[in-house]
């Protein structure tokens, strides 16, 4: 019998990714986009645990990554579609980079995720932009 994981969040991308980018392929520059949204949307899931994180991906979902919380050095988040979702990118301690785009709920996930990190990879962490925030608002 395996150890028990309990399961923080398990599926795909935010749906409000696919719907913009479907509405953005309406102009012809934007069709690429538009058709790595729909493939996003039909293979990409995500699962993450107390354990460690899955990424589910690649051509028909065959290429799969887990990631256990003591190998992350780093985690950045963008956020996207007014908030409602964002992009995640775990740094591995070996220098590696592990894209999750379209995380629904980012914010909530990525407070999940540094609980569960060392003290060293927490402070490295946060959102993209805020070390450079934090450093202007402590020379004023």
């Amino acid at each position: 019998m395996g150890v028990k994981e309990d399961i923080y969040y398990d599926g795909g991308p935010h749906i409000g990714e696919l719907i913009v980018n479907i509405l953005l392929g309406f102009t012809v520059i934007c069709l690429p986009l538009t058709v790595g949204a729909i493939v996003r949307a039909l293979w990409l899931r995500f699962r993450i645990t107390s354990r460690r994180i899955t990424v589910i991906g690649g051509w028909l979902g065959r290429d799969r990554s887990d990631i256990i919380y003591s190998e992350i050095a780093k985690v950045v988040t963008v956020p996207r579609g007014l908030g409602l979702w964002g992009d995640m990118v775990l740094t591995l301690k070996d220098g590696s980079r592990l894209e999750m785009r379209g995380v629904p709920n980012y914010r909530e996930a990525y407070d999940y995720i540094t609980d569960r990190l060392s003290d060293r990879a927490r402070k490295a962490s946060g959102a993209i932009g805020a070390e450079a925030k934090a450093k202007a608002g402590a020379q004023k």
